[in-house]
């Protein structure tokens, strides 16, 4: 059978609470390989609320249909506050990035609480905001930012991760609509450990089949490397 954008293949997956420092309780939904511990875990943090991001926003939503079984990772999707989606509604509202921080650290504790392995943490526009702002955990194994805009995130956020002395992988479209290849290479250039990959022909929404599968694909070459390249059939 063909991999296409509607497949969903097997995974043990139950809803998800979790409960921040500030009194929130936000849905989300956790997603196992079926056929034993995962070798690693994606704590997804979706592109902003106001404009339609959410916990299935498309990539995100891909990557919890397709990882488990294809690259035996446990992939942890969550509204942040006041976010809508078919699971439900996050308690709170949106505050521009400064209470999500309770929010990623909500989702780094649940999976702590858990057991889940190696936490990397995959922020998408909004979601690579947070990530950089408020991922700096000693849990995180590393971050991986699609079509990071560093609007919100400044440059002391970059010169806080270099610090940090975690991975940061940059996936950068050729077309994105808010920071492109080669200006992210000098902004990334603080963090001596960042790597900036220029995706050609690809858009801030990587909307496309190709686009998903080359996030996908450099997703699991950094967290699960032995699973990589994904097959494009099963």
């Amino acid at each position: 059978m063909d991999i296409r954008a509607s497949t969903v293949l097997p995974a043990k997956r139950e809803d998800i609470e979790l409960n921040t420092a500030d009194g929130l309780t936000l849905v989300g939904e956790l997603a196992l390989p079926e056929g034993g511990p995962p070798a690693a875990t994606l704590i997804c943090l979706h592109p902003l609320p106001t404009h339609g991001g959410m916990m299935d926003s498309h990539v995100l939503r891909k990557a919890s249909y397709r990882l488990p079984a294809l690259a035996d990772l446990a992939v942890l999707r969550f509204n942040t506050r006041g976010t809508t989606s078919d699971r439900g509604t996050s308690q709170g509202a949106f505050d521009g990035g400064e209470g999500e921080r309770y929010d990623v650290a909500a989702a780094l504790e649940y999976a702590d609480f858990h057991d889940l392995p190696r936490p990397w943490l995959v922020g998408w526009s909004f979601g690579t905001e947070l990530a950089l702002k408020w991922g700096r955990d000693p849990l995180v194994q590393g971050a991986i930012l699609l079509s990071p805009p560093l609007h919100r995130a400044t440059d002391a956020d970059l010169d806080a991760w270099a610090e940090f002395d975690r991975p940061l992988i940059a996936l950068v479209p050729e077309f994105d609509d808010y920071l492109q290849p080669e200006e992210a290479t000098r902004r990334f250039s603080r963090v001596p450990q960042a790597e900036v990959v220029g995706v050609e022909g690809a858009k801030h929404l990587w909307v496309g089949e190709p686009y998903v599968r080359i996030v996908l694909n450099e997703i699991v070459k950094r967290v699960n490397p032995s699973a990589a390249p994904l097959p494009t059939a099963v």
